[in-house]
């Protein structure tokens, strides 16, 4: 039943993460598969390139963050305690990588016969992923999660 004092949009609200969860949890999930998939010893020499302390276990550590992050996201699974992780993942990106490129995360240099040539990018998309997991934390995972199953299992309404 719509409540006639909440506006009608109120009652959609609860739904607000689940956009969010799908595109950061498979935003994460997709840049540790593409570092997997390029070789993780290219990574580690990123890694290493940009002055981070043992490189080799750090490179590792941010793709399994990003991996099992973007699984633990897209499931709504632990979605606060998961995201402590991802947010220090995009802390050293945007300190290590991207600060020094300014805020825009999309820099168009020219449009060549090969198609559009753009700069390197800024911390604007680090920040996005940080409000959404920001977002997620004081929302919660919404429905259709794990989060939300283990709330309703723990105060004996599970099933209904």
């Amino acid at each position: 039943m719509i409540d006639p004092i909440m506006p009608a949009g109120a009652n959609l609200a609860r739904w607000a993460a689940i956009p969010l969860r799908l595109i950061v949890g498979y935003g994460f999930f997709a840049h540790g598969l593409a570092k997997l998939e390029k070789g993780p010893e290219n990574f580690v020499r990123i890694v290493e390139a940009i002055g981070t302390p043992m490189p080799h276990m750090m490179a590792w550590l941010t793709i399994a963050v990003e991996l099992a992050g973007g699984i633990a996201i897209l499931a709504g699974a632990f979605v606060a305690l998961a995201s402590i992780p991802m947010v220090a993942v995009l802390l050293v990106a945007m300190l290590s990588v991207h600060e020094q490129f300014g805020f825009t995360s999309i820099k168009l240099i020219a449009v060549t016969a090969r198609g559009p040539q753009f700069g390197p990018p800024g911390v604007e998309t680090a920040l996005l992923y940080f409000a959404c997991l920001a977002a997620l934390v004081l929302l919660g995972a919404g429905p259709w999660s794990v989060d939300a199953w283990i709330s309703r299992w723990r105060s004996g309404q599970f099933g209904r």
